[in-house]
């Protein structure tokens, strides 16, 4: 019988209070489901712990000079209310607590063994790359080195309108160069993303892996909804961050013109929109249409992802909503759990999108994010659908389910085994 292979695994996050904590999270609770040997050092100051997996949270390292000038900076900060973070990363690269957070994370790192593993993974989340730092300035594990890379790096690499030149800019660059060049491969969650990063990256080129976010199975729909959701309706639902790039409104115009047209399908008695987030840029005028039309509804908070997940299983229709911009080549995380729930989803993005590479080329429900009437003709073909299926409507895409499985991680590994042979 092989021997399973024995993984260190380096997480900066693994809370789910995160849409990267979330995501980390899953891949390891992935790697426990396909029996792989690991051990687990994370940084996310608070006790977690997964069955049967030694699991380790990382001490702060406070005796280190990095550890005082963050402190220091602190002190300075409340004192003057002066932030010169600016300053510290335009100097540095990297701002005192980030250095400090790399030396802790990395004396942690040298008490482990490289003879004792096959590989050491590095998860992250947002810009931190603070686990991938740390084994950067360790050479003696370069030859195992497994970063996973869930976002471009620096802001720079960035389709737009998300990209701009940040304080340490060459810096931050020059770290990932580095890094590009000393991994064995580099895991993504996206296609797409990997072959973006190997054109900022030319070191990286061939070594792209694909591990794309993953379906957890012990998740599960536990049919508590807050009171505006109704899940018997024909509800289009879009629950996610709403960034400045990220703009709802043609989807918003596109629904109260669907609802509008007097085509006598009781439209007004089954179908809302329900967007699900934070605080956006985009809420006073949101809640002001809301307030004149009753099948808008604007959640008025931000629900906990239980929440919001058991609304994606019994939406009739999720949207993925992305920026407008040439490209998008991130796979959100909500992709999964919108697979899960097996319904038509609605994608408003760039014709160039991971989500769309997913569902494939022909796949009919896909608009730019600007184009109203577009939108507006897929949500009256859904709604019809919805009708004539007595709410049954499904994604029908067949076997797409598997790709966000934990066993994709076997195909990937297997895939970096033949690399480094």
């Amino acid at each position: 019988m092989k021997r399973p292979l024995k993984i260190l695994i380096v997480a900066d996050v693994l809370t789910t209070k995160t849409s990267g904590g979330k995501a980390s999270n899953a891949l390891v609770q992935g790697f426990i489901e396909q029996r792989y040997d690991l051990k687990i050092l994370h940084y996310s100051r608070e006790d977690i712990n997964f069955d049967g997996t030694d699991t380790i949270s990382i001490p702060e390292k406070k005796s280190s000079w990095s550890y005082i000038t963050a402190k220091m900076q602190v002190v300075f900060q409340r004192a003057t209310g002066r932030n010169i973070n600016n300053w510290v990363e335009a100097r540095n690269g990297f701002s005192y607590t980030h250095n400090y957070d790399v030396k802790s994370i990395k004396a942690a790192i040298k008490k482990e063994r490289p003879q004792d593993y096959d590989y050491i993974v590095a998860l992250s989340y947002a810009s931190s790359f603070r686990a991938h730092k740390a084994i950067l300035e360790l050479s003696e594990w370069h030859h195992k080195f497994l970063p996973y890379v869930h976002d471009p790096f620096p802001m720079h690499s960035y389709p737009r309108p998300y990209d701009w030149v940040e304080p340490g800019h060459q810096k931050k660059r020059d770290f990932f160069v580095s890094m590009y060049t000393a991994a064995k491969a580099i895991l993504y969650p996206s296609k797409m993303l990997g072959e973006w990063m190997e054109s900022y990256y030319p070191t990286g080129k061939d070594k792209s892996v694909v591990i794309p976010h993953l379906i957890v199975d012990s998740l599960k729909d536990s049919r508590v909804y807050p009171p505006y959701f109704d899940p018997s309706k024909f509800n289009i639902l879009y629950a996610g961050a709403l960034m400045s790039a990220r703009n709802p409104m043609a989807l918003v115009q596109a629904f109260l013109e669907f609802i509008s047209d007097g085509d006598g399908l009781d439209k007004q008695d089954h179908a809302r929109l329900v967007i699900v987030s934070g605080d956006s840029i985009f809420d006073k005028k949101m809640k002001s249409l809301a307030s004149l039309n009753s099948q808008l509804l604007i959640s008025p908070k931000k629900e906990p992802f239980q929440i919001a997940y058991n609304m994606q299983q019994q939406a009739a229709v999720n949207v993925v909503l992305e920026a407008k911009g040439p490209a998008s080549p991130f796979l959100p995380g909500k992709v999964p759990h919108c697979v899960t729930a097996n319904k038509p989803i609605l994608v408003l993005g760039p014709y160039y999108s991971e989500t769309k590479r997913i569902l494939g080329i022909d796949y009919p429900y896909w608009s730019e994010i600007y184009d109203v009437e577009t939108i507006k003709k897929h949500i009256s073909i859904l709604y019809l659908d919805w009708k004539e299926k007595k709410g049954q409507s499904t994604l029908e895409i067949d076997d797409l389910t598997t790709y966000f499985e934990s066993s994709s991680i076997n195909l990937a590994m297997d895939i970096i085994r033949a690399k480094i042979s």
